[in-house]
């Protein structure tokens, strides 16, 4: 039983006229992604790679501030960019390559939120494991040797 395929990307505001238009734009548009990518990549701004906020310093507030901004401190802008545009390339990859757009929607809530908790977890437990190995390194009688 065939039925009419979602011809638009971008939530409606570009429409293709036929499945085949909208596979090359997709193209494109993931083409577009990763040149970015590469030209980020290779060049590395100066005002991307050094993180926006400092850690706050002061009483408990400012730890706090640290704890619940750490995501952010932390982070170097070229890894966020780098981040969102590998996100936005897996969705439209997965939506239409993949025709996601295409399932029901409990089939597609499914895939995503499993992702996002796996996602959320494997962030969770990097974070945790870093920590701890720094703190070892950094208290212990083990030398960094690399």
């Amino acid at each position: 039983m065939a039925h009419e395929h979602n011809l638009a990307i971008f939530r409606g505001r570009l429409k293709f006229k036929s499945n085949e238009q909208k596979i090359w734009g997709v193209l494109i548009l993931l083409s577009i992604i990763t040149a970015i990518e590469v030209v980020l990549g290779i060049y590395k701004p100066v005002g991307l790679m050094s993180p926006w906020l400092t850690p706050f310093e002061g009483g408990l507030g400012a730890v706090l501030m640290n704890i619940l901004l750490s995501a952010f401190i932390f982070l170097i802008p070229l890894n966020l960019i780098f981040l969102v545009l590998t996100i936005v390339k897996a969705y439209y990859i997965t939506w239409d390559f993949m025709h996601m757009r295409d399932e029901k929607a409990s089939l597609r809530r499914s895939v995503v939120w499993t992702f996002v908790f796996l996602a959320l977890y494997i962030a969770l437990i990097f974070l945790l494991e870093g920590d701890y190995i720094y703190e070892i390194y950094k208290t212990s009688f083990i030398k960094w040797n690399f």
